[in-house]
């Protein structure tokens, strides 16, 4: 199921294409509706297709796609906590499914109270098979961890709030 935050990937409903998503493509392509002041532009590639649209709050680009072949309805999204005195977030780059360590049985990247900077690695997302470092981008430390492990994540779903420096 797309929806209007999300990229979701084009193939059968068992979620089995290969590919990864390529954000510093979606952002070559962000930046080339800015320059050209485009209002919608879609892309596709591989099993990847991506609709960009201006319109959501603020006038910013929404990301969306479109699967070539209909995905089971997934169970509505429980609304995003609140960020704690209005401190900046991380926010998930992609739709997949958050984990706070590299395995099982190793320990989590980060946790409540550890300081980050914009290079440390406070996450992986799983998408489409493929399991994606995301770092802080942002120096500070730790104040809540906003979705629990091996939950399903979407675009731009803050996922820690961080104190920063």
């Amino acid at each position: 199921m797309a929806d209007d935050q999300g990229v979701k990937p084009k193939g059968p409903a068992d979620d089995t294409p290969s590919g990864r998503v390529d954000l510093a493509a979606i952002r070559q392509l962000l930046e080339l509706m800015s320059e050209h002041d485009l209002a919608e532009l879609e892309y596709e590639q591989d099993d990847l297709a991506v609709r960009l649209r201006k319109g959501g709050p603020g006038g910013a680009p929404i990301l969306a796609a479109a699967p070539a072949a209909p995905l089971t309805p997934a169970p509505a999204a429980a609304p995003a906590p609140e960020a704690a005195e209005d401190l900046p977030t991380v926010a998930s780059p992609m739709v997949g499914t958050f984990y706070t360590a590299s395995s099982p049985d190793a320990d989590a990247f980060v946790q409540i109270g550890d300081h980050v900077t914009e290079d440390t690695v406070v996450c992986v997302i799983e998408a489409m098979k493929v399991f994606n470092e995301i770092r802080a981008e942002l120096s500070g430390t730790i104040e809540k961890v906003l979705v629990k492990n091996a939950e399903p994540v979407e675009f731009g779903q803050p996922l820690f709030v961080v104190r920063p420096d």
